[in-house]
């Protein structure tokens, strides 16, 4: 594997040697190729050492293909709108890149663009590196959903991404018949030059602003999340068999005999992990049972290149949008009650202390006895509820040892570091037409721990395995956070008097755990909590094995739910394929090869999941609070910005006061401190204060809730004001 980094090094050195060469003009691919006197059966390597130097900002290739050399004040990112015209430009290396409006172009939020650097960081002053977009390297969209609008001889439409910031005008041949009201899918012809408006065709017209389901299916249209599935998926997934025929049974661990279990929500329908849990001489056994998704979805079949275009199942409040046809992901690969079952398990045994005393990776075959729900298992362990002890006595025995190596792994977990953000996630429910009518947290419990803590242990333990087998691997990684937003962390917990140890290098993460066992149970929590998270970076999918920092783990995969996640499934097979013949050096090249792009691919769609299911839960909370305008609510507040206070209710609804509606007083945001502070009053409003609301607005398209203090106890505070003015 050395020898072929190093000639990947090699390759490297040469082209950057030949694009350098003061005679070099911009080419293509293929004429580069040429040039360089590549064989056709090496195209695809020297495809991928393109590839890497682009993702390494060492080389940039415009929109027509022709690959320069990148100078030092131009770099590559992403850009990201802001609703008041300006933006920034996230790069891989170093602080984001300021973009004034007038140097913005015709970029749009989410591009992938070429930035000029302007003006370099000045830390003394506070300023950031301040650049233009110099070329549009990749547009990320071609079609944008919104609102159409009619005139007489022509149509415009408003994005529903605010941040696209421009209204697409639709001559009047291209509106498909659209009326005024209609949600429509526009195809970008032109994005404007010069203060020209985008000009745009409708090419489908998905119903009017207000019939049931056009909410939800506009923002599957914007995200481009994938429906239907193609012919010859369906076709292959139709030829897949509904139970285990015997032979496949042949060569596998036979576990059938074991108690085995599974525990999901209620309404799963992909279940993909079950668990068998012994304990003798103070040793358990711990079995993770794992669908063997990759048994039936082979590398390069159609099922495998839609699931990896789709990376992700994305749930949406009403609906899921799955990786696997039903056929697969709800049938024979979902580990369901009584039926027999293909599975790739990892059997770990663990003293008392939770330490690792050996395990085995072992393709299995299983039948789960019982299909349990969080909501059971958390009656039986923690309600003691009768009626549930009585009808599950025979499995109360496993479950009681769950949970008490859930507590073993959790509390050596802890020891080491791993930071536990316990946030309360919101679950919204649905009429039959859409619409909400009710939003509770969720509950998480010693039920869902239990599970999360076997899942984390199995992901550590695979991850592990082949890191020291020295093989090609998708790993999960989290990295260090950035110094400087751990230093103003540092500077706002000063506030409340809290600190924490922060080295020349870096942060340990059990020093936001301390942190975190510190303010357990203070007003302040909430906000500090947050404000930790978010100074921490996003988790990805890499083939370099960096670590975990939120986990403090040194090792992480996701092995653990093929049906719904793409890496898991690329894994497996890679797990599978070492079990039975070991990997060759022709394989090994080949794992290389494709994996970086499956760790960029799976990333991205992980990502576009995350926000349209965002995306869909803040459209349905702004139409649940339509209900309470001119309703009194008591809050916590949760952020404070330049232009105004957050504020978060019980229920995990979040709605915003507008500076400009804080009566009595000119207030300003106090960066350092992150608070609100009046000018003339001194009245403070920080992160953690309790106060009360009122319900002033909701506006479901945008998915926004404005809130206001109540006028009455301002009114009550003035007069008191007023009585203490007049005593004194």
């Amino acid at each position: 594997m050395e020898n072929e980094q190093e000639l990947q090094k090699q390759r490297k050195a040469v082209v950057l040697d030949f694009i350098e060469d003061k005679q070099y003009r911009p080419m293509k691919f293929k004429e580069m190729a040429g040039f360089l006197q590549v064989p056709k059966g090496e195209r695809d390597k020297f495809r991928r050492i393109l590839e890497l130097l682009k993702d390494e900002d060492k080389i940039v290739i415009d929109v027509k293909g022709r690959i320069h050399k990148a100078k030092d004040s131009l770099l590559i990112g992403t850009f990201c709108a802001t609703l008041k015209g300006f933006g920034f430009v996230n790069v891989e290396e170093g602080e984001d890149i300021y973009i004034p409006m007038e140097f913005v172009g015709t970029a749009f939020h989410g591009d992938k663009v070429q930035v000029e650097i302007l003006k370099r960081s000045d830390h003394s002053s506070g300023r950031r590196r301040e650049g233009r977009i110099k070329k549009i390297i990749e547009r990320t969209r071609d079609t944008i959903v919104g609102t159409y609008a009619k005139s007489k001889n022509f149509g415009f439409v408003i994005a529903d991404d605010q941040k696209f910031g421009k209204d697409i005008f639709i001559p009047k041949e291209k509106t498909m018949g659209a009326v005024s009201g209609h949600k429509v899918v526009v195809k970008i012809i032109d994005y404007g030059e010069n203060k020209k408006s985008p000009e745009g065709e409708i090419i489908e017209i998905l119903g009017h602003v207000n019939d049931p389901g056009v909410d939800i299916i506009s923002i599957v249209r914007a995200f481009g999340l994938p429906e239907e599935f193609p012919k010859e998926v369906i076709k292959q997934a139709g030829m897949m068999p509904e139970t285990v025929l015997p032979e496949q049974a042949m060569g596998r661990t036979d576990i059938r005999s074991l108690q085995t279990v599974t525990i999901d929500g209620e309404d799963a329908k992909d279940l993909d992990d079950a668990i068998t849990l012994t304990k003798e001489e103070g040793i358990y056994t711990l079995g993770v049972h794992i669908a063997d998704v990759s048994h039936y979805v082979k590398e390069k079949s159609p099922l495998d290149k839609e699931a990896y275009k789709r990376g992700t199942s994305v749930y949406l409040v009403d609906r899921v949008i799955p990786m696997l046809p039903h056929k697969l992901s709800n049938g024979i690969c979902s580990l369901n009650q009584g039926c027999d079952r293909l599975a790739l398990s990892c059997i770990m045994e663990i003293d008392e202390n939770g330490t690792m005393l050996g395990h085995r990776i072992v393709e299995s075959i299983i039948n789960v006895d019982r299909r349990m729900t969080y909501t059971a298992v958390k009656g039986i362990l923690e309600d003691k509820e009768q009626k549930l002890i009585e009808e599950y006595k025979e499995f109360v025995p496993m479950f009681e040892r769950m949970l008490e190596l859930s507590k073993i792994l959790r509390e050596k977990r802890h020891k080491r570091g791993s930071i536990d953000f316990d946030f309360p996630e919101s679950k919204i429910i649905l009429d039959k037409k859409g619409k909400p009518i009710d939003i509770q947290p969720y509950d998480r419990n010693c039920a869902t721990k239990i599970i999360e803590d076997f899942m984390l242990l199995a992901n550590e333990t695979v991850a592990e395995d082949f890191f020291w087998q020295e093989l090609p691997f998708l790993y999960r990684t989290h990295d260090i956070p950035d110094k400087e937003k751990i230093q103003k962390l540092g500077i706002f917990i000063n506030n409340f008097g809290y600190s924490m140890h922060i080295s020349k290098e870096e942060i340990h993460p059990k020093e936001l755990q301390k942190l975190l066992e510190k303010i357990e149970g203070t007003k302040e929590e909430a906000i500090i909590s947050r404000l930790a998270l978010r100074s921490m970076k996003q988790a990805r999918y890499t083939t370099e094995n960096t670590g975990h920092f939120g986990l403090s783990s040194k090792y992480y995969c996701h092995f653990t739910s093929p049906i719904r996640r793409y890496p898991d499934l690329q894994i497996h097979r890679i797990i599978k394929e070492n079990l039975h013949t070991g990997l060759s050096t022709k394989r090994i090249q080949h794992y290389e090869t494709i994996l970086p792009q499956v760790a960029i691919q799976s990333s991205a769609t992980e990502r576009r999941a995350e926000e349209a299911e965002r995306e869909t839960d803040k459209m349905k909370k702004a139409e649940y609070m339509e209900r309470f305008i001119g309703k009194k609510f008591e809050g916590v507040i949760s952020g404070i910005t330049a232009w105004g206070i957050y504020v978060e209710l019980p229920n995990t609804i979040e709605g915003m006061i507008r500076v400009t509606e804080i009566p009595d007083d000119y207030y300003y945001y106090d960066e350092e401190a992150y608070c609100m502070v009046g000018e003339h009053t001194n009245k403070v409003y920080k992160l953690g204060q309790k106060v009360s609301i009122v319900v002033s607005n909701a506006n479901k398209q945008m998915g926004t809730i404005d809130f206001r203090f109540p006028i009455e106890d301002m009114l009550a505070q003035w007069a008191k004001e007023i009585q203490e003015d007049f005593y004194f």
